[in-house]
């Protein structure tokens, strides 16, 4: 049933796959005037025809409301938000097809957990690159789309320092069962996104190991602090990490086999390859690339990620897992807890 708003948007979300698909039948729902843009024709028509999105949420009813097309200029005419829900390797480039496309002040929303290859850049710095006189931000958080659409209770981060940007987004995507709130860090719930990709791909193959639910409890938390130093030599604020975008979704990313990269590590630690893994999973896995990124730049700062590093040895230089566990237990035994609200 369509809501009856008297804030009607007119919203449009790039991208075709699970969690562009859910966040578009939320918006539908919310009676917003709701595109879809799917850059395959073929499986633009398919959905159109079917009112369901078979390659991605199959089974799932596409709201009445929701169109979906394959031109990208017809879906973005006029839009006041667009999301852009596109995988870190395509996205500069769709934001520049995007760019010529826009109202001068449109929101313009990420929602993709990655960092650009060739630059280190996150989603949000591209769409300032690539765009002038826009209004930005990211969405981010625990949400996987499959849990999303069957209506189980979830959350999510808006993250920009444009505060009515933030109430617009919260106003459009609120239902009974999503909640979002908002903050202003929007480089560290960005970041926060994309390191926890990395982390599920270890967690994945102790699972696969048969490890305890201890090495999990273990992999977790020291994955956190990782990703607090990292964040904090990177200028974002560390406390962001202890929310939803952070330790909320590297909890879920962690322990779930709905997760892409969790999967592709338990393949590996199965014993097949990186490639076969990836190619089994037949969806990006984003912590893939994102590792080899975060290693780079992390030895270039000085940041001590010895997870990261093992990752790497594992998928990268084809080091045995039981050796790189017994280096990694072997490392030094630091502190717990680096930061306290203590003066």
């Amino acid at each position: 049933m369509q809501k009856e708003t008297s804030n009607s948007r007119s919203v449009v979300v790039l991208g075709g796959g699970s969690f562009g698909t859910a966040i578009a039948n939320i918006v539908a729902g919310n009676g917003h005037d709701t595109r879809q843009w799917m850059r395959d024709a073929t499986q633009a028509e398919a959905c159109r025809e079917a009112r369901e999105n078979n390659q991605y949420l199959p089974g799932v009813a596409l709201h009445p409301g929701l169109r979906i097309s394959s031109d990208l200029h017809e879906a973005v005419q006029g839009c006041d938000i667009v999301f852009i829900a596109i995988p870190s390797k395509s996205f500069r480039a769709v934001v520049q097809r995007l760019a010529p496309m826009l109202k001068p002040g449109t929101m313009l929303i990420s929602t993709t957990k990655g960092i650009e290859h060739d630059h280190f850049h996150l989603m949000s710095e591209i769409l300032r690159e690539e765009t002038a006189g826009m209004r930005i931000g990211v969405l981010s958080g625990p949400n996987f789309a499959k849990e999303i659409v069957a209506g189980h209770y979830t959350a999510t981060v808006i993250a920009s320092e444009d505060e009515e940007l933030c109430g617009d987004i919260q106003a459009a995507l609120h239902s009974e069962t999503f909640r979002v709130y908002s903050s202003q860090d929007i480089f560290g719930v960005e970041l926060a996104g994309a390191l926890k990709n990395i982390y599920a791909i270890i967690t994945g193959m102790a699972a696969a190991l048969d490890r305890g639910q201890n090495t999990i409890s273990l992999l977790i938390t020291r994955s956190l602090a990782e990703m607090m130093r990292f964040a904090e030599a990177m200028g974002a604020d560390p406390m962001t990490f202890i929310g939803l975008a952070g330790v909320g979704d590297l909890i879920l990313t962690c322990s779930s086999n709905l997760s892409r990269n969790y999967r592709v590590g338990y393949l590996v630690g199965k014993g097949k390859s990186l490639d076969r893994a990836v190619a089994e999973i037949g969806q990006v896995a984003e912590g893939v690339n994102t590792i080899r990124l975060i290693k780079k730049k992390a030895e270039e700062m000085g940041v001590y990620m010895p997870l990261v590093s093992a990752i790497y040895a594992i998928l990268f230089e084809q080091r045995p897992i039981p050796d790189v566990i017994r280096h990694l237990m072997s490392g030094a035994q630091t502190f717990d807890v680096a930061y306290s609200a203590k003066p």
